[in-house]
Parts: structure tokens; sequence; C-alpha cells
């Protein structure tokens, strides 16, 4: 690696665009915490819901991922990437400022508020897909992972307050108008992205027709053909599986099994967020010192260990238990942020920029996938085995994860080969945008 590549590691915010770019996620990853707080309260308390009804809403936000997650990445791979992160972020505002008007004009029903969800998590994939196809044109592959560390630091410190600030804004202004807050957030992301200056080529479509069957299976070959992305994407999808499962349990494990109160409960998952930032913070050095594949792998390894950490809790409202679960909830936090940026600015990196958009939504659409089955399996395992047995089988399924990701290729994946100008087609030819 050379001198100027080291150098821009260190300092990513010298590259013009990104710091415009780092402002707008950051500012909207802090609102995001207040709508998710307070649509729940919204749901619960001023239209008197159910769990089953926040249920509902959280399904209408990720269903857009599995419906159509494989289309918009095809579609976000002929479109310039700057429109649309403005055009998104501004109707995902505009939307957020109807439910206070509906909710002031006694018109907010549970049916409305999951519709305008749903609509904002349509919003959100295309907002989403763009996002992490947007940044390899701001940065060169050698600065993706000090790029993408910066943002997982800002939410990392979003993960540990945002929670907090929701809490007092809820409490403050009631929820429908603390949903103002985060439409502000976006419409603050929509302007600061605006004003960024690059240069977007056109996809490289050789004036061919749109054929979705044909684009969206270039994208999938590309991900599951591709001999350090196949076994990536493929153990993310369990680790999602195993995740979904474990946070499913965690919360009524802590609050019933263990005896903490809903505040311990809280003080122990902003431990998490702790964690994620120190981790973040790391990411950078053992990734060039370990590569990304040895770091991805030693994470996740690490998570295991977490889980581990609280299934060994003990019980019946012992004072330990809120260590030992802010100590997992730490540890936990910690491994993912070491991990995401390496994993994230890889696969950035070894993909050319005709593909990033196909590439990020194939690997997302199939983890919201995941999630949708192991949440409820989780569920039915804790209830029918117990939760603490339940943990066990995720933290095995978590080193099933490692091991697997160990005797791979891409075991020996670094982020300084990864270089997309490098890769060739399934038939041999160069990959040029």
């Amino acid at each position: 690696m050379t001198g100027d590549d080291r150098r821009g590691h260190r300092d990513v915010f010298r590259y013009p665009g990104y710091p415009a770019f780092w402002a707008a996620e950051t500012v909207s990853e802090f609102g995001t915490y207040v709508t998710t707080m307070a649509l729940q309260v919204l749901i619960v308390v001023t239209l008197h819901g159910t769990a089953t009804d926040v249920g509902l809403m959280n399904a209408a936000r990720w269903a857009p991922y599995l419906v159509l997650g494989l289309v918009v990445g095809a579609l976000v791979d002929r479109w310039r990437r700057r429109p649309v992160l403005v055009a998104t972020d501004v109707a995902r505002g505009l939307l957020l400022c109807l439910i206070p008007l509906c909710w002031h004009l006694d018109r907010l029903t549970l049916p409305v508020l999951i519709g305008f969800v749903t609509v904002f998590g349509v919003m959100s994939l295309l907002n989403d897909a763009a996002t992490q196809s947007f940044l390899p044109r701001l940065v060169p592959p050698s600065a993706l992972l000090a790029a993408n560390a910066r943002l997982d630091q800002s939410g990392a410190v979003a993960q540990t307050s945002g929670p907090v600030v929701a809490g007092g804004l809820v409490s403050w202004l009631g929820a429908p108008l603390a949903v103002v807050v985060d439409a502000v957030s976006y419409l603050f992301s929509a302007a600061a992205v605006a004003c960024i200056r690059v240069a977007e080529p056109r996809a490289g479509t050789g004036g061919r027709p749109l054929n979705l069957r044909r684009e969206i299976g270039a994208g999938l070959r590309w991900v599951y053909r591709h001999r350090m992305l196949a076994p990536l994407a493929v153990t993310t999808h369990g680790w999602f599986l195993f995740n979904s499962m474990l946070l499913t349990v965690f919360a009524p494990f802590a609050l019933l099994r263990l005896g903490l109160t809903p505040f311990e409960l809280g003080v122990a998952l902003s431990f998490a967020g702790g964690g994620g930032l120190v981790g973040s913070l790391l990411s950078t050095r053992l990734g060039l010192r370990w590569g990304a594949g040895r770091t991805v792998i030693a994470c996740r390894a690490g998570t295991a260990v977490a889980w581990a950490v609280i299934a060994l809790a003990p019980g019946d409202g012992e004072a330990a238990a809120l260590a030992v679960v802010a100590a997992g909830q730490f540890l936990y936090g910690l491994t993912i942020g070491a991990e995401n940026a390496n994993e994230m600015g890889y696969r950035q990196a070894v993909t050319p920029d005709e593909l990033q958009g196909r590439m990020n939504t194939t690997m997302r659409s199939i983890n919201r996938a995941v999630i949708v089955a192991g949440a409820p399996l989780g569920g039915l395992l804790a209830d029918g085995i117990g939760d603490r047995v339940t943990l066990w089988i995720g933290v095995a399924g978590f080193v099933l994860v490692s091991v697997a990701l160990a005797v791979s290729p891409f075991r020996s994946a670094r982020h300084d080969d990864a270089d997309p100008d490098d890769m060739e087609r399934e038939d041999g030819g160069p990959v040029t945008p």
C-alpha cells in the first residue's frame, strides 16, 4: 500500500463530497431512533394498539425489501445515485410530516399509519441501495474501509445516545410531534447531499433496453459465483438468521428470566452502542493489519463469545445479572463495530460500479428475508424448549458461521487486493463500468 493510500485511510474527510455525505448520514441516523421509538409509542399509547399491531407496522417497514429488493438493485444501477438520494430523503421527510398532520385532523388510524410506513419502506429501500453504491464514487477503493469506519463511528454514537434523546423528545413533545424531528433530519440530509459535486457516469448499458430478469440475474451471479463474495454472502445470511433468533429471545430472557427492569435493560443495551464505537475506531487498524478476511472471521467468532456471556448470566434477580449482560452487550457491539466497515469496504471495493446497486440489494434483501424467518423461529424455540437453551443454539450457529467462513477462500481477503479493475466476468472478459 502506498503512502498516499495510508494517508487516505487516516484522513478520509479530505475527499471532496465525503464530509457532506457523512453529515447527511449521521444526522438522519440520529433522527431514525426518534421515529423508531415514536411510532411504537404512537401505536400503543395514542392509537391504543397491541403488540401485534406493532409487529404489523414493523413488517410493513421491511416488506418492500423482500418484494422489491432485487428489482430496485437493477434500477439503481441504471440511474445516477445522487438524485435518488435527494428525492428519497425529501419523500421520507414529507411522509413523516403527514403523520402529525393526520393526527391533528383526527384522521390517523392504524391502517393509515401502516400505509405511510410501507411507502416509507420503499423510499428507504431505494435510498439504502443508492447510499451504499454512491460511497465508492466519493472515495477511491483504498479509502473505503476508513470511509465506512467513520460512518460506523457516528452510527455507534447514535446507537448509544439516540434512544435517550428519543425518549426525552417523545416525553416532551408527544409521539406524533416527535416524528417531525426525524422529518427535519431527512430534509437536512437531502440538502447536504444535493450540495455534493461529483461526476456520476451513466450506466454502461450499451443502449440496451431494461431487462429486469437479465440484470437481476447478473447481480445474483456476481454475488454467488464470486470466489470471495459468495462465501461472505452465504455466511452473512446465516449470521442474520441466528442474530434475529437471539434478538427475539433477548428481551424476554433479560426481563423475565434474569429479572432486569426495563431501565436496566436500556442501560445494558447502551453498552452495545459503546462497544460499537470502540470497535469502529479499531476497525481500520485491524483491517489493514489482519486483512478483511481474518478480521471479519475473528469478529464473528467474538459475536458467539458475546452471546455465550449473556447466556451464562445468573437469573432470579441476582445483582450480577446486569453486569454480565452489559459485558456481553459491549462485546457484541465491539465485534459488529469492528466487522462492519471491513465487510462493507471490501465488498464495495471488489464490485465494479455498474453492479454496486445489485450487489448491495441482493445481499440486503436476502438478509431481510432471513430475519423474517429467524425472528419467529427464535420465539417458537424459546416458548417450546426454553430461552436459555435457545440462546445456546444461537451461539452454536454463530460458531458454525465463523468456521464456515474460516475454511473458505475469504479468509485470505485483504483490502489492498480488492480492486474491481483486476476482476473478470465469468465469461473471461474484463469488468468495465
